[in-house]
């Protein structure tokens, strides 16, 4: 016994020997922010140390024999601002891999140290309204399930979907809808950035982005640089890593749900890099093990590949697609739960992929980029009255639907003294096809079988193609000893299509952002734009019985933004408060000729937003304050607390201001860490989110057509009457890493909901089941009728309080 005990304690103690003797690398490169020229000679020193290097002539480093733990890391170089990034994670696995952009904006030399850079990411064109998060604040983010979405739902102002079990990536910015934000990585837009996404929406369960790829995450909720085209309430710009150029690694990630596997390395040494990555779920296994009547499958892929032609001249690759299946499966007890599931849901068979080309060139006093992708979805969605037993016979829905956009852009960026400016143009050829049919009403019959109201179907076989293009152009300065900063863009979008898409004076969407310097640590911005975004394809090629595209009048969807407020950096280091105010407002919405319903309201779920006629007469307004303070790593700790207050109202047909789907009111984020001894991480999110509006089924209609639709349906003369309470939880994560000679392993645990809170959720329409569970209860113990007069309505509640641990590792190597 005593030399098992013994042994046992000298293997607790090996893999702390190991650490200690374990060492990492860090390389990278440093440039020039505005010509993008690699710096020569620019000091990289890790806080706290004696470590560091310098850059090489084409502005590359390397650092090797570093100790295994987290660091502060400063760049300074003769003339420029020194510049920080903070927790870099060194491992005796992966090589760390940091890309630097220095300012010579303030004309400090390498000396004068007291004077630092602002650490958070501002620029003349967007001084608020922008928040960044670095590759190691998403890994780490306890609850986040390394998904960009759920993380950057942390920020000031953003928020998710309520009412539908928490389980959706929806970013709703500002009280804006879900299909008002764009997503670019490098330069190349992905229009689905989520598994299961739901058309015309752009939200979805969960992300399909690697973030071990990526370097950092920039997002806009408003001053939105002219570059970006359709955006109405978020840019979402996401920035790769360069691979290791020294030698091949590999990353390995195993959860409670997935399985990820990525690679990086060089193919010709100083010339040619890739970067790979798979990943495949098993969740479906899980939810067949514990009898839940779901069955989610998907697949993602990614990469990039990087070819340095000459000092001037850069050229790159990438792609990132996804496949996924959802269907169901049986369970052994059929609750009414369980009923609701299958029949409310959708067959979904779905794939899309993004593939993009770029050239990155480098002029004088500035560079250029030029680059060609081309995009596509494919959605197919199938329900069935019985999606347990599925014929032509009882089929509600049919979607056949495939969007493809080919795309090519240019812009070009100059600077010269106090002056800076851009400009650039986009053209693609988009292409959709559409064949649909589906259920809105079920027949009506009276006790003599008679028919006393039709059924009422919706079908299509839509095929549209037509060009859209755009310009913009930006200029900014500074003035009064850089106190001052101005900028102007202005950007003009047009199309094919539309009735009066040809005219670009409809989208003339000027911008104007203006910071001032109050006192050293304290600035006052305000910014004031209007932006145009192009209305989903979906409704678009929407026809209607007799063939006719009815929407080819629809008109661009204006929101016009006044935003403002205060930053204070305090003395501390990595420290900021900001305080924001800001007010958005809508014109030339859709709104549904069917249900009267604005499409704002709409786009929260697996349906497809669209495939109906609309008329471009909704309004709408949101407006509210933002509070954050952030930390970034120092002695140990990080953090970032946001606050929001805000209401979005938005009409409907009837012309008259009501709380939109995403009115919320409330929204706090505390996101919390610390860094212990010995490579243990404690993380820490609490999240609180004000009940948001719902409306009430109509008993009589939803009794009728349940069996048919498999959901009820809503009484839209109260639309959103009522209000849902109001939602929190808390998440936990522990981080124990251990770096061995050549590899090391991060064994994390991970607690969201902590402690068991309810999200209220929209209560679901249903018929009561008898006490076997075997069938639909009736009132005259007879089978159930087709109308449904005989059934036992119920309401289900559609809170969920479930605690999800989940336990996983990384191996890097």
């Amino acid at each position: 016994m005593r030399v098992s005990l013994s042994l046992f304690i000298a293997l607790l103690f090996v893999p702390a020997l190991l650490f200690s003797q374990s060492k990492g690398v860090l390389n990278g490169t440093v440039r020039d922010k505005k010509t993008q020229e690699g710096l020569i000679g620019a000091a990289v020193i890790l806080e706290g140390t004696g470590l560091g290097g310098v850059t090489d002539t084409n502005g590359n480093f390397r650092i090797t024999d570093i100790p295994t733990r987290s660091y502060n890391v400063r760049f300074q170089a003769l003339g420029y601002e020194d510049q920080v990034l903070y927790n870099v994670v060194i491992t005796s696995g992966n090589e760390q891999v940091v890309n630097v952009e220095m300012d010579n904006g303030s004309g400090v030399a390498l000396k004068e140290v007291v004077v630092r850079k602002n650490p958070f990411s501002k620029s003349a064109e967007t001084p608020l309204s922008l928040q960044t998060l670095s590759a190691q604040e998403i890994k780490s983010n306890p609850g986040g399930n390394f998904d960009i979405s759920r993380v950057i739902q942390a920020f000031p102002g953003v928020g998710g979907t309520s009412g539908v079990g928490g389980y959706r990536n929806d970013l709703i910015i500002r009280g804006g809808a879900p299909n008002e934000n764009v997503y670019y990585l490098d330069g190349i837009e992905v229009p689905v950035i989520n598994h299961f996404a739901t058309q015309g929406s752009g939200g979805g369960p969960t992300g399909i982005i690697n973030i071990s790829f990526i370097e950092d995450v920039n997002l806009y909720t408003s001053a939105f640089p002219s570059k970006y085209d359709n955006p109405l309430s978020g840019v979402l710009q996401l920035k790769q890593r360069k691979a290791n150029p020294n030698h091949s690694q590999h990353n390995i990630r195993l959860s409670a749900t997935e399985l990820a596997y990525s690679t990086d390395g060089p193919i010709i040494k100083d010339k040619l890099t890739y970067m790979a990555s798979a990943r495949r779920s098993y969740l479906q296994l899980l939810f067949k093990a514990l009898q839940l009547p779901i069955q989610p499958s998907y697949w993602d892929f990614q990469y990039k590949i990087d070819y340095k032609i000459n000092k001037k001249l850069s050229f790159y690759t990438l792609a990132i697609g996804a496949i996924d299946r959802f269907s169901f499966i049986t369970p052994d007890n059929l609750t009414a739960e369980n009923v609701y599931t299958l029949q409310s849901n959708p067959l979904i068979n779905q794939w899309s992929y993004t593939n993009g080309y770029g050239l990155k060139g480098l002029a004088k006093n500035g560079y250029w980029n030029l680059t060609f992708s081309r995009n596509m979805l494919n959605n197919q969605l199938d329900k069935y009255k019985d999606n347990q037993n599925p014929s032509e016979a009882t089929r509600t829905l049919k979607i056949r639907s495939v969007e493809a956009e080919n795309k090519m852009r240019f812009d070009m960026n100059k600077s010269y003294d106090r002056w800076s400016y851009s400009f650039g143009a986009m053209s693609q050829y988009d292409q959709f096809t559409n064949d649909l049919y589906t259920v809105i009403r079920a027949e009506a019959r009276d006790t003599n079988n008679v028919i006393t109201s039709p059924a009422i179907t919706a079908t299509g076989n839509t095929a549209i193609n037509f060009w859209r293009y755009g310009a913009n152009g930006q200029i900014a300065a500074n003035f009064f000893d850089k106190k001052t900063n101005v900028s102007f863009g202005v950007r003009v979008d047009g199309n094919t299509f539309t009735t009066d898409g040809a005219n670009p004076f409809n989208t003339l969407s000027p911008r104007l952002a203006v910071s001032q310097t109050l006192m050293p640590q304290l600035k006052l911005n305000l910014s004031a734009g209007r932006y145009f975004k192009i209305p989903t394809y979906t409704v678009l090629g929407y026809q209607d019985a007799a063939g006719n595209l009815v929407n080819k009048g629809a008109r661009y969807i204006q929101s016009d933004h006044l935003a403002g407020g205060f930053e204070f950096l305090p003395e501390w280091q990595g420290a900021r408060f900001t305080l924001e105010g800001f007010y958005k407002m809508y014109s030339n919405y859709p709104v549904s000729a069917r249900d009267s319903i604005s499409l704002a309201n709409k786009g929260g779920d697996f349906a497809v937003l669209g495939n109906e006629p609309i008329t471009s007469t909704g309004k709408g307004k949101s407006y509210g304050v933002e509070f954050q303070f952030q930390q970034k790593l120092t002695r140990n700790f990080f953090t970032i607390l946001s606050v929001t207050l805000y209401n979005s109202e938005f009409t409907n047909g009837n012309g008259k201001y009501t709380p939109a789907s995403w009115d919320n009111g409330q929204l706090v984020s505390l996101i919390g860490g610390y860094k212990f001894k010995r490579n243990w991480e404690l993380g820490v999110k609490f999240r609180y989110q004000g009940g948001a509006p719902y409306t009430p089924y109509n008993m009589a209609a939803s009794q009728a057509n349940y069996l048919t639709l498999g959901t009820g349906v809503l009484d839209y003369s109260q639309f959103n009457s009522l209000r849902l309470g109001a939602f929190h939880a808390m998440d936990f994560r522990v981080d124990k890493k251990w770096n061995f000679k050549k590899w090391s392993f991060d064994l994390y645990f991970d607690i969201t909901n902590a402690y068991g809170s309810v999200q209220p959720g929209f209560p679901n329409y249903t018929f009561k089941r008898t006490e076997d569970n075997t069938n639909f209860a009736t009132t005259d113990g007879k089978p159930v009728n087709t109308n449904g007069s005989n059934a036992v309505p119920v309401l289900l509640d559609g809170g969920s309080g479930t605690v999800i641990p989940t336990i996983g590792f990384i191996v890097e190597l």
